[in-house]
């Protein structure tokens, strides 16, 4: 049985090269090629078969791209529930500049789907048997799609008994947080514009998760602070994990690594601070590569043991 099912409205492919220096009209020639399966769902899923785990994916495909990120998915041994919309599938298109060592990060806009079509995904949430314990709801919404679609999931995981996983961004993680949801993972963007607050610090924004929790928006939050590192705050406790020193090549897919790392642990049974200290090395872990390239077991297993967890 599959404990886990991800939700992902608004995938992609993921399209990275690398040129020496961007500059206006000449031809950029890229030194490299690569595409990879991409939406939040679709890379929690990646993830978690990665660490030796199985996550059943769930995506709208439309035309060629469609197609070809199924196909993706399949050689990677993600299984894959879909299902058909007229327009076609989104790329987005990440570029490394050698020279400077910088990313350039272009995120297209995606189809927009129907309301038969966004309704299709919750009749196939609905229909899984039987049903994950752990259903991953992750990534933008796609034009046509309502606010308050991750609230409509919550409220098909609820009486199941599933535990919801949420990671969005503006009015969608707003409306499910107000229908309440067992876990969010925001990063510092979307947890001010959650909390309406401005913290200035790792303890004023762990507070604002605190409030959070207490108003039972969500059980668990999340809360990936970039340079401050991260934090893990529930009714119990606050766990915080300092930063691991690397070198960032890439922020593309640490969230995602995160998440992934987080959610396969506590389906395993672990205890949410080791959970926590594996997902804080899987972030960690996307970070040190360039492009689009998730984590790497080897290096989640190298860095877990660099991770250093307070209780704040």
């Amino acid at each position: 049985m599959t404990d886990i099912a991800t939700i992902t409205p608004n995938p992609a492919i993921d399209l990275s090269t690398a040129v020496d220096r961007i500059v206006p009209v000449a031809k950029l020639r890229g030194r490299t090629q690569r595409r990879d399966p991409g939406g939040g769902g679709i890379n929690v899923a990646r993830v978690i078969r990665r660490l030796g785990g199985d996550a059943r994916a769930i995506y709208p495909v439309g035309g060629a791209i469609g197609i070809l990120l199924r196909q993706l998915l399949d050689s990677e041994g993600v299984t894959s529930h879909t299902w058909r919309i007229a327009a076609e599938t989104r790329e987005n298109f990440f570029v490394d500049e050698i020279g400077a060592g910088k990313q350039y990060r272009f995120i297209l806009p995606g189809p927009r789907l129907g309301e038969t079509e966004w309704q299709e995904c919750l009749k196939l949430v609905a229909a899984i048997e039987p049903f994950p314990r752990f259903l991953v709801a992750s990534g933008s919404l796609p034009d046509g799609v309502p606010d308050d679609f991750y609230a409509r999931v919550a409220r098909i995981a609820k009486p199941r008994g599933a535990k919801l996983i949420l990671d969005t961004s503006g009015p969608a993680l707003a409306a499910a947080t107000a229908e309440g949801v067992d876990l969010i993972k925001p990063n510092l963007r979307e947890m001010r514009e959650l909390s309406g607050s401005e913290p200035s610090d790792a303890y004023e924004w762990e507070t604002a998760a605190r409030e959070l929790v207490e108003r039972k928006k969500a059980a668990v939050v999340a809360l990936t602070m970039g340079h401050l590192g991260a934090a893990l705050v529930t009714r119990e406790a606050i766990l915080r994990a300092p930063p691991i020193p690397i070198t960032p090549r890439s922020a593309v897919g640490a969230g995602d690594s995160f998440l992934g790392a987080l959610v396969w642990r506590l389906a395993g049974g672990a205890a949410i601070a080791d959970a926590f200290r594996l997902a804080v090395a899987a972030g960690a872990a996307a970070l040190i590569h360039p492009g689009t390239e998730l984590c790497r077991p080897d290096e989640v297993a190298r860095l877990a043991d660099q991770v250093t967890i307070e209780t704040v």
